[in-house]
């Protein structure tokens, strides 16, 4: 069975038309599930009001959730390297390196990256992240298929530590996230898939609102 990701912007995603990662910029998008890697802005984006509105759960590191449930939001909390089993499957909730705080500036918890796996395809959102070893971890133990990988650099890893990265989690498809948003993450997009073509792996760039089959 094939899964369809819908790319928001930014680094936000729609799976199945049930789960928003990250959901910065959603508007009016729904889901039965939200799930945060981290607290800043441009991750948290409309995940309480969309909460609220429409009674979906926040899943998110303890803090954050937390936080979520203090305003409003249908929150629970979970932790790194914790399994959380959903009516579509289950996700870990894994290791990034970044930080984490909410946009009034309460501390979010530990940032993460995210694994899913539905019905057996296997999906890796890295979160913030910079390029770290643990990524190899993941692609051992993980087998991820398909990487949502930030490449913007300045507040995470950029287009050479990515295709790195994408190496590390041994994964056969790659979309990139996180730039051309701000200034300070403009590169070129087309540069990253030369790249990571160069090391045998797919790359899907997605405009906002596009969509994939994997």
């Amino acid at each position: 069975m094939s899964i369809k990701i819908t790319f928001i912007g930014h680094s936000a995603f729609k799976i199945n038309d049930s789960i928003l990662i990250d959901p910065f910029m959603a508007g009016n998008h729904t889901a039965n599930d939200i799930l945060l890697t981290h607290a800043h802005g441009d991750h948290l984006g409309d995940a309480i009001e969309i909460s609220r509105k429409t009674g979906a759960k926040i899943t998110a590191i303890f803090e954050l959730a937390n936080y979520c449930a203090e305003k409003g939001a249908k929150a629970q909390g979970v932790n790194i390297g914790g399994k959380v089993p959903f009516s579509w499957g289950s996700a870990y909730w894994l290791p990034a390196r970044h930080s984490s705080s909410t946009p009034d500036g309460k501390y979010g918890g530990e940032p993460a990256s995210i694994f899913l796996n539905i019905n057996g395809k296997k999906i890796y959102h890295a979160g913030d992240t910079g390029l770290h070893y643990d990524m190899k971890m993941i692609g051992e133990l993980y087998k991820p298929d398909v990487a949502l990988l930030p490449i913007g650099g300045f507040y995470t890893m950029g287009v050479d530590e990515a295709v790195k990265a994408a190496q590390w989690l041994d994964c056969n498809k790659v979309i990139p996230m996180h730039y051309n948003t701000f200034p300070a993450i403009q590169v070129d997009v087309l540069d990253f898939k030369a790249k990571i073509e160069a090391v045998g792996k797919e790359c899907i760039i997605l405009k906002p609102s596009e969509n994939v089959e994997v």
